[in-house]
């Protein structure tokens, strides 16, 4: 088939532009394209449970209110998360907030009690605040219940939080499961370490497997929204296992094959694995997922609503 010439004007909307990569079929064109036709098609499959999962900073890299968004749209029925961002989420939930890096050196920024991701700040005050009151909310948790999964704890967070705009709270206001398997790998997994120590309260993580397990075969089709690599992304596939992998799914990573890490594999080796179904609708998009996915989306709500 021939590639198509991309044009543009001044009049072009998103989804003329992604009809333009469309109509060009290849290379990062060609995938963008196609990863998008992939979204809108498992968000209007009402057989399918789309899953996403969320890895590297894209709560500090600005895309809480994409998540939150997806989550009140009903364009997403699980979320698994890194525990950063279920921890940024929070921090900008409880008065903190996320800055742009202006240039200073690291030790500049360690003396005057900034941490730094990438170009992005985060001030210590913010995480005091945080640290305070998540520790109240693990009062409250407790006092209910010994024991809890994960998935089970960061529902009653976020019944807790008053914030419209909290991927955590939406989620728990609208009945979305989020599962955090490296939630003790962050700054809310140390604050629920330090509680225990003087408090009678345990984190059950093997519990999640089983309700996990149980929406995978509830569900007739399972897709996969996969923004980022590493846990959230192999916990994602690795669930499918038991059902014979996902019927579709798109991953957006800057991570390279070459040294086979999972983050950077494309979609096609899961089904070797049984993680994605032979015949399933997989796109791989190598790039950024804070300029990607944002195009992606965007695009595919027009489809959508154009169908």
């Amino acid at each position: 088939m021939k590639v198509n010439q991309i044009d543009v004007d001044n009049s072009m909307k998103i989804i003329d532009l992604i009809n333009q990569f469309d109509d060009s079929g290849v290379l990062g064109a060609g995938r963008v394209a196609r990863a998008c036709n992939i979204l809108a098609e498992m968000i209007q499959d009402e057989d399918m449970s789309v899953f996403m999962s969320l890895g590297g900073p894209l709560i500090p890299g600005g895309m809480r209110n994409i998540v939150t968004k997806m989550i009140n749209e009903g364009h997403v029925d699980l979320i698994i998360s890194s525990g950063a961002n279920i921890t940024h989420d929070l921090v900008e939930a409880f008065g903190g907030a996320h800055y742009r890096h202006e240039g200073k050196d690291d030790e500049e920024l360690n003396e005057e009690g900034i941490g730094r991701i990438a170009d992005i700040n985060v001030g210590s005050d913010d995480f005091t605040i945080f640290e305070s009151e998540i520790t109240e909310i693990f009062e409250k948790i407790s006092s209910k219940k010994q024991v809890v999964s994960i998935q089970e704890l960061l529902y009653e967070i976020g019944l807790l939080v008053d914030d419209e705009n909290s991927f955590v709270a939406t989620a728990a206001r609208n009945n979305i499961p989020i599962f955090a398997p490296g939630l003790i790998d962050s700054m809310m997994g140390l604050q629920l370490w330090i509680f225990s120590q003087d408090h009678d309260f345990v984190v059950d993580a093997v519990a999640d497997m089983h309700y996990l397990s149980d929406i995978v075969f509830e569900s007739e089709k399972v897709g996969a929204v996969l923004l980022g690599g590493g846990l959230t992304k192999h916990y994602t596939l690795a669930s499918n296992v038991i059902k014979g992998g996902l019927d579709a799914a798109i991953q957006i990573t800057m991570d390279r094959p070459e040294a086979g890490s999972l983050g950077g594999a494309p979609l096609e080796e899961a089904k070797s694995w049984a993680k994605a179904k032979c015949g399933s609708s997989l796109a791989s998009v190598v790039g950024d997922v804070t300029v990607i996915f944002p195009l992606i989306y965007a695009a595919a709500l027009d489809k959508i609503s154009g169908d």
